[in-house]
């Protein structure tokens, strides 16, 4: 327990930043995001809703840095290393670009068959699913470090 006492502004910033993303997926209706009504439906046997490709891609890229940015505030908290959030942030500009652009592919090039592929890669765009994986690799991967350094 006072192992955690000595942590308590880190869990507090911890909270906060998560409270942070939750605040930004409580207004996801302030996004242009067409697709948000179309996927709480039955859409497996519906065409895509008609979109603005500008207005869709800023969308998605806005939610996208939004939630980037506070999962690698996490990150940086929790670690306290500069070095592991800057890998972190490429890790996020690297997926973006590869998710953007299979999205886009998806929606433009294919029929709607993909539809259930176009909503897991649209869930990876708009919501911060990247700190869940990274945050317990990088613990991992410290405690290895760790144990490495001690043999």
């Amino acid at each position: 327990m006072q192992k955690l006492l000595n942590y308590k502004k880190e869990i507090f910033f911890s909270i906060l930043l998560a409270f942070l993303l939750a605040l930004i997926r409580t207004f996801e209706s302030w996004f242009y995001d067409p697709f948000l009504n179309y996927f709480k439906t039955d859409y497996a046997n519906l065409p895509f809703p008609d979109y603005d490709t500008i207005k869709l891609g800023f969308s998605l890229f806005l939610r996208y840095a939004l939630n980037s940015i506070v999962s690698l505030a996490i990150i940086q908290v929790i670690f306290k290393d500069f070095m592991l959030t800057k890998f972190a942030s490429v890790l996020y500009l690297i997926f973006f670009v590869i998710l953007i652009i299979t999205f886009f592919i998806i929606l433009n090039l294919s029929a709607e068959a993909n539809n259930l592929l176009l909503f897991y890669i649209r869930r990876f765009l708009i919501q911060p699913l990247f700190v869940l994986l990274f945050v317990p690799a990088f613990y991992y991967q410290n405690q290895l470090v760790k144990k490495n350094n001690n043999l």
